[in-house]
């Protein structure tokens, strides 16, 4: 199978994007550390855990110290989180006015409860007014200083509620450079499989700006579907690369044509996970960064031949001499599993849309939903 490698380069805005790979937010997880260790296997634009509007504008210190980036992190990607236009205008004026990052991506996709019961994330985009409001108010802000700003949203609230296609023109419309589209409702959350269709759809949608594919991109091979199937112009990984940052390096090669690396043995996984270990431990300090870690043992361990016991103890590790202990106690010669692939993460069940009360009346009601704002626990 062969990527459509003869399209235009992806740009977002001033920046080249090649390959045309984007590691999707992730909360708790695409912090600097996970970033540098993905960017180590492969090129691409890396985003940091969403930040809210409102915590970034008081200054929130947990919001500052997620939104670290390395030296040479280029560019540096945010992914803000709001559903009042000023606020999100505000935010965005801080983050070009103090140079904090260079690409400002918006969140419509969060579906979780707490979040679309407040009508943001997956639900705001049902409120055609209010989402045109928030993304014009964000591009205006950041167009003085040259910062693109991109969207990324659900198909909709659920099968009865598409919004993707309204998000799509809306935010191409209102000046946003790109558009992401996770293949799921927000009903679906994260189980079932994701409707690639409705990315094909999108493309065929919004005409000038580069569209973008996510969901259900656990190999190199997935990737190049997508887009072959789609048309879309780069993809977005989220869960695929939990435990497996190399993953990166797959898809570069796979983009260039050249041969996909084979998967690491057990060996090259501890090594791996050492260095994720090392990179945490530099941002949060050992006690923080090591226990930190501790989620991401079963994805990185996923099919190898490693003990219950083993397993217990490695995710409870508390200290880095004590990793190195148990990681010597692996069998490195282990080769890499086939069941290492595939579907990895929260995956859930579905379930009905929590919303504000009268929220589907009027889907061109621009009022900005009462309380969602104030959620500033930095992301």
């Amino acid at each position: 199978m062969t990527a459509t490698l003869s399209k235009p380069a992806l740009r977002i805005g001033p920046y080249q994007v090649d390959p045309p790979v984007v590691l999707a937010p992730m909360a708790g997880i695409t912090n600097v550390a996970f970033r540098r260790l993905c960017r180590e296997y492969g090129a691409g634009l890396y985003v940091c855990e969403m930040i809210t509007a409102r915590a970034l504008l008081i200054g929130d210190p947990k919001t500052m110290h997620m939104m670290t980036f390395d030296a040479s992190e280029s560019p540096r990607s945010v992914q803000l989180y709001g559903v009042d236009p000023a606020t999100m205008r505000e935010a965005v004026k801080v983050i070009v006015g103090e140079g904090l990052a260079d690409h400002v991506d918006t969140n419509w996709g969060c579906p979780v409860t707490k979040v679309t019961r407040k009508g943001g994330g997956a639900a705001l985009p049902y409120k055609r007014r209010l989402f045109a409001d928030i993304i014009r108010a964000c591009v205006e802000a950041a167009e003085p200083a040259g910062v693109p700003v991109t969207a990324k949203f659900r198909i909709g609230i659920d099968d009865e509620h598409h919004t993707y296609l309204d998000a799509g023109r809306i935010a191409e419309g209102e000046g946003a450079v790109a558009v992401a589209l996770h293949a799921r409702t927000a009903a679906q959350r994260y189980s079932g499989q994701a409707d690639w269709s409705h990315i094909a759809r999108l493309k065929e949608a919004v005409t000038t700006i580069p569209v973008l594919g996510n969901g259900d991109i656990f190999t190199s091979g997935d990737a190049l579907a997508m887009m072959e199937r789609t048309g879309c112009d780069g993809v977005v990984v989220g869960r695929g690369c939990l435990g497996r940052p190399w993953l990166f390096g797959e898809l570069q090669a796979a983009f260039a044509g050249e041969p996909v690396p084979e998967g690491p043995n057990l060996g090259e996984v501890a090594r791996v996970l050492r260095r994720h270990a090392e990179l945490l431990v530099e941002h949060d300090g050992e006690e923080k960064g090591v226990r930190d870690l501790r989620k991401h043992m079963a994805w990185y361990l996923m099919g190898f031949p490693v003990g219950s016991p083993l397993r217990r103890r490695l995710a409870m590790v508390s200290t880095l001499a004590e990793l190195d202990d148990l990681l010597g106690e692996l069998d490195h010669d282990a080769p890499f599993p086939s069941a290492g692939e595939g579907p990895r993460g929260r995956q859930g069940s579905p379930g009905r849309v929590t919303l504000p009360y009268g929220w589907l009346d009027d889907p061109d009601d621009p009022t900005v939903p009462a309380g969602a704002d104030m959620m500033h626990s930095g992301g």
